[in-house]
């Protein structure tokens, strides 16, 4: 194809400059094949990143290629005002991972619009207006999920997203009460607690929180309640256990639906269960998915129940790409090889290990703060000490990044400053690909460390 320059110069005249690029010598990358990508000079990279979190069965998987090409050499796109066979293969498939009464699915293009969609439900359906979501969280960059994403990186200076509120994150590491037991994960937080056995004050304490919220910023009656059940973009943040449900059960006495945002956590990405509110003991009336429903494949969904989708039949509400021929063909490859090559229970195996190599590494370096996630959603929170716990500064967590980068492994960047590698590969890697990656890692920190002294 063109010379690097040459992308460069087209990039920088005819491509808009929000859309950012990682690195200082940006990647120009030319194939990809299961966990790996390869670069235009033919240099093969460990992905650990997944396209942000989106390729989980790992790229130009066999089956799910196949699946894409015979279906395009036989139909493309009728929209939905006729009846094809894969939506509806592809709707029984999906709607069947699903506890009742969860049975009803519209399909979308996207993360985004999919939040758009069950925030419109949400107020349709309860005739109320107000929504509430988490401070850190990330639903979304249209002008309608603005309102609920609650990252200052991606707000613009104009209105959006009326009758959204936010509430304080439960971020058991930064946030005010946290302790030793409080997360669903292999590894927990540094900090110390006394709670006994099946008793978390740090979930107690931000209860109060969420009640305040209820008490102060909201009306009486609210619309909803959205949550992602492990924070993405926030650099995988995790709740103390049980707060969800005790929320969920807070906002249906308010009168309004709960939402789980599974952008990033569904499809088998926790390993112990199919589904990320399922981590929490809850079954949400409404839930979102997008990213790895189609492997890198635009397309995405909402379920819920007959009686909240009924609330959209009132009148025309249409989608034109939604479950088109080829995009359903594509969802359905995605979930027999999830099911065949065993990769929810792969996440579980391999995650763990990478959770408990990488908590090493905090144990031995004093500015990586916090180890968490479950499954393939892992994040390591960098930071100047682990006492204070203040953000490590851009620059040196850049140097880490792009020395990782330069010895072969890609890994995400995430959290309010930007302090949180976020590692979330394709859900097809091995404890071998596992054990190169903190290699990597641990070098990279060793070379930090050589340059601050």
């Amino acid at each position: 194809s063109y010379p690097y320059e040459r992308m460069q110069k087209i990039r920088e005249q005819n491509i808009s400059p929000s859309l950012r690029m990682y690195y200082k010598k940006p990647l120009l990358l030319h194939q990809g094949h299961m966990q790996w990508l390869y670069d235009y000079e033919g240099r093969r990279y460990l992905d650990f990143f997944a396209g942000i979190v989106t390729v989980g069965v790992g790229h130009c998987h066999p089956k799910v290629t196949m699946a894409a090409q015979k279906q395009l050499a036989r139909l493309w796109h009728t929209t939905n005002i006729y009846m094809h066979p894969t939506i509806h293969e592809f709707a029984e498939k999906l709607t069947s991972l699903l506890p009742d009464p969860l049975k009803v699915v519209y399909l979308t293009n996207s993360g985004s619009e999919a939040n758009d969609l069950a925030m419109f439900m949400a107020r349709l359906y309860t005739r109320n207006f107000d929504i509430i979501s988490f401070r850190g969280a990330y639903h979304g960059g249209s002008a309608y999920t603005l309102g609920l994403t609650s990252v200052g990186l991606y707000k613009h200076g104009v209105a959006t997203g009326a009758g959204c509120s936010t509430t304080m994150l439960p971020d058991v590491f930064r946030g005010p009460w946290g302790g030793s037991h409080c997360r669903d994960s292999p590894v927990q937080t540094v900090r110390k607690c006394n709670c006994s056995e099946g008793v978390c004050h740090a979930k107690d304490q931000y209860i109060e929180q969420f009640k305040d919220t209820l008490s102060t910023t909201v009306p009486k009656t609210i619309a909803g309640f959205i949550a992602e059940p492990i924070q993405g973009v926030n650099g995988a943040v995790q709740y103390p256990r049980n707060f969800l449900k005790e929320a969920y059960q807070l906002v249906r006495e308010r009168g309004g639906v709960c939402i789980s945002d599974e952008v990033q956590t569904g499809f088998g990405r926790t390993g112990s269960h199919f589904w990320g509110f399922q981590t929490h003991d809850v079954v949400p009336d409404i839930v979102t998915m997008a990213k790895g429903i189609g492997n890198g494949f635009p397309m995405a969904a909402v379920v819920t129940t007959k009686e909240i989708a009924s609330s959209l039949a009132q009148n025309l509400h249409f989608n034109t790409y939604g479950g088109n021929p080829l995009a359903c063909a594509i969802g359905t490859a995605v979930l027999d090889a999830i099911e065949e090559d065993g990769l929810q229970k792969n996440s579980e195996d391999v995650g763990t290990y990478m959770l408990l190599e990488l908590a090493k590494l905090r144990d031995k370096f004093e500015i990586v703060g916090d180890v968490r996630g479950k499954g393939l959603m892992v994040g390591v929170e960098m930071v100047t000490d682990k006492c204070s716990r203040r953000p490590l500064p851009g620059e040196a967590i850049g140097q880490i990044w792009e020395d990782c980068k330069d010895m072969g492994l890609l890994i995400g960047r995430g959290g309010l400053y930007s302090q949180t590698f976020r590692i979330k590969p394709p859900m097809c890697v091995t404890k071998k690909d596992v054990d190169f990656a903190v290699e990597v890692f641990h070098t990279a920190l060793e070379r930090h460390v050589e340059r601050a002294a």
